[in-house]
C-alpha cells in the first residue's frame, strides 16, 4: 500500500493551500483589510479541519468515499461518494482553467487555451500514473524552490522601495461587515475549506499520530503566507489598484526595478504559477481517481487515470465561455451551492452520525 511520511504531508498541505490562492486577488473587495479576512478564514479552516480529522479518527483506514458508505449505508454512501468524485473533478477543472487563463492573458497571448491546458494535464496524468509517493517526493523538491522564490521576491520588493505601509491604513475603514462577508463568501471555503481533499489521503500517512499537528501547522503557515502576500500587494499597489487587478501578485512583481538591471521578473511569477497549480490540480485529480477506484472496486488506479484526466481537460474548456464568467461563477455560484454543502454541511452531518454510531458500538460491546 502507498505510504508517505508526515513531512511529505506537510509539504503537500502548504503547496495545495497556497496553490492558486496567492495568484488571484483573494479578498480584493476588502482592499487594505484583505489580510484580516484571510486570517479569519484560516481560523475557520482550522475548525473545519478538526471535523475532517475527527472523521479520520473514527475510520483511520478509510478515505472519505470509504467511510461515507460505513456511515450512511452502502447505496446512499456510494451516491454521496460519487458526488464528491464529480466535485473533485470540477475543482481540478476550475484550477486548470485559472492556470490556462493566466498564461494566455499574459505571456502566451497567441496560444489557444486548449493547448496550454492540455500540456499541463498530460504532465499531471504522467505524475499520477507514477503514484502518490512520487508526487509527494516531487513536492519536497518544489517546496524548497517555492520558498527560495518567495524570500528572493520579498527582498527585491523591499529593496526596490515599493512597500508603502501607509497603504494598509486605515484598518477596518468600512467596519467588520465587508470582512465577515469576505470570510463567509470566499476565504473560509477557498482555500481553507479545500482541505477536504486530504480526507482522501490521510489513511496513506505512515505516522497517523502526527496527522493533526502536521496538517494544522500546514494550514496556519499557508494562511500566514497568503495573508502576508496580500498585505505586500496592497502595500505596493494601494487598496484601489489591488481591488481592480485580476492578478495582484503579477502586478507587484512587474514593478520590481533594482540597480537598473534587475527587472522584468515576471518569469518568477510564472514559475510559481506552474508549481502551485500543478500540485493543486494533481491532488484534486488524484482524489477523484482514488475515490473512483474505491467505490467501483478497481484494483489499478492507472486504468481510470487517463479518462478522468481527459474529463478534467474537457471541463476546464467548457466550464465557462470566458474568464469573466468563470470568475463570477466561482464567486457567486460555486461557494454557495458546492463549497458550503460539500465542505461544511455534509462533513458535519457525517460526523454527528458517526459519533452516535460509534457510541452505540461502545455501549453494545462487552
Amino acid at each position: 500500500m502507498v505510504k508517505i511520511n508526515a513531512y511529505q504531508l506537510f509539504v503537500l498541505v502548504v503547496l495545495f493551500e497556497m496553490g492558486s490562492a496567492i495568484l488571484v486577488g483573494l479578498g480584493m473587495n476588502a482592499k487594505q483589510d484583505a489580510w484580516i479576512g484571510i486570517l479569519m478564514g484560516m481560523a475557520g479552516g482550522v475548525l473545519l479541519f478538526l471535523v475532517y480529522y475527527r472523521l479520520f479518527r473514527f475510520y483511520p483506514d478509510l478515505p472519505l468515499t470509504g467511510y461515507a458508505q460505513k456511515i450512511l449505508g452502502k447505496w446512499m454512501g456510494r451516491v454521496l461518494s460519487f458526488i464528491y468524485i464529480i466535485y473533485f473533478i470540477y475543482c481540478a477543472a476550475r484550477v486548470l482553467r485559472d492556470f490556462g487563463e493566466l498564461l494566455t492573458a499574459t505571456i502566451y497571448t497567441e496560444t489557444p487555451l486548449f493547448i496550454i491546458n492540455s500540456l499541463m494535464i498530460l504532465t499531471i496524468i504522467y505524475g499520477v500514473q507514477k503514484g502518490f509517493e512520487v508526487i509527494a517526493r516531487t513536492g519536497e523538491i518544489f517546496f524548497i524552490i517555492v520558498y527560495l522564490l518567495a524570500i528572493a521576491g520579498i527582498l527585491l520588493i523591499t529593496f526596490s522601495g515599493l512597500v508603502h505601509l501607509e497603504y494598509l491604513r486605515p484598518v477596518l475603514e468600512n467596519g467588520w461587515k465587508p470582512i465577515i462577508k469576505l470570510v463567509l463568501g470566499q476565504t473560509l471555503t477557498f482555500p481553507f475549506g479545500e482541505m477536504l481533499v486530504f480526507t482522501m489521503f490521510l489513511p496513506l500517512i505512515n505516522e497517523p499520530r502526527k496527522v493533526k499537528r502536521v496538517c494544522l501547522f500546514g494550514i496556519i503557515l499557508s494562511g500566514i503566507n497568503i495573508a502576508f502576500t496580500s498585505a505586500i500587494n496592497v502595500a505596493t499597489l494601494g487598496g484601489e489598484l489591488f481591488s481592480r487587478s485580476p492578478y495582484p501578485l503579477l502586478a507587484t512583481i512587474s514593478k520590481i526595478e533594482l540597480a537598473d538591471f534587475i527587472e522584468r521578473l515576471d518569469v518568477t511569477f510564472m514559475l510559481y504559477l506552474v508549481i502551485g497549480c500543478f500540485f493543486k490540480i494533481t491532488l484534486y485529480y488524484y482524489a477523484a481517481v482514488a475515490g473512483a477506484t474505491d467505490i467501483f472496486g478497481i484494483k489499478d488506479h492507472r486504468k481510470i487515470g487517463f479518462p478522468i484526466g481527459l474529463m478534467i481537460l474537457f471541463a476546464s474548456i467548457t466550464i465557462a465561455a470566458n474568464y469573466t464568467e468563470h470568475i463570477r461563477e466561482g464567486l457567486e455560484v460555486v461557494t454557495i451551492y458546492l463549497h458550503w454543502p460539500l465542505q461544511i454541511f455534509i462533513p458535519c452531518l457525517l460526523l454527528v452520525i458517526a459519533f452516535f454510531r460509534n457510541k452505540k458500538k461502545e455501549i453494545s460491546s462487552p
